[in-house]
């Protein structure tokens, strides 16, 4: 299962040859789970492990390519004004049932570290909300993040 929800990444185009940048699909990807991770202002080993992980799979990448797309990310994300140049690039190249996975993978990094902050809670509904993702379906991919994360604590606003 967990296989068939990050395949859809795999199929992005991969901006081989050209400079990694917020138009690289893989990059606005990135950068968004990087944005995830760091919204509650608490960057935790077990959140960027999750993140990398998430990227490892994602892209069958490892070593120096994952750690290059994840500083791309991370570079994309903290030169950015907004998320709307990221959620647009994803919005172009994924289809419904993608977003809707991608939002699940946005909720796995947040509950990484077991526990729901508000300001990750508010940035996952404006980055479903930016790339159309239902509100039914932003809660049922959280309810299924957080009983995959044992101990998670916290509730949503959408309850």
């Amino acid at each position: 299962m967990f296989e068939r929800v990050l395949s859809f990444l795999k199929d992005l185009p991969s901006g081989a040859g050209a400079r990694a940048n917020a138009d690289d699909p893989r990059v606005a990807a990135s950068a968004l789970l990087y944005h995830v991770m760091n919204a509650d202002g608490v960057r935790q080993d077990v959140e960027w492990e999750r993140l990398k992980q998430v990227l490892a799979q994602s892209y069958s990448i490892s070593g120096d390519e994952l750690d290059a797309l994840a500083a791309a990310g991370e570079r994309a994300d903290n030169e950015a004004i907004d998320l709307y140049a990221f959620t647009s690039v994803l919005k172009r190249h994924l289809d419904v049932d993608a977003r809707k996975a991608f939002i699940g993978l946005m909720w796995e990094i947040v509950y990484a570290d077991g526990e729901l902050h508000e300001l990750e809670d508010n940035t996952v509904w404006r980055v479903a909300e930016l790339i159309g993702v239902e509100r039914q379906d932003r809660i049922e991919a959280r309810r299924k993040a957080a009983a995959a994360a044992p101990g998670a604590s916290g509730t949503s606003s959408d309850e």
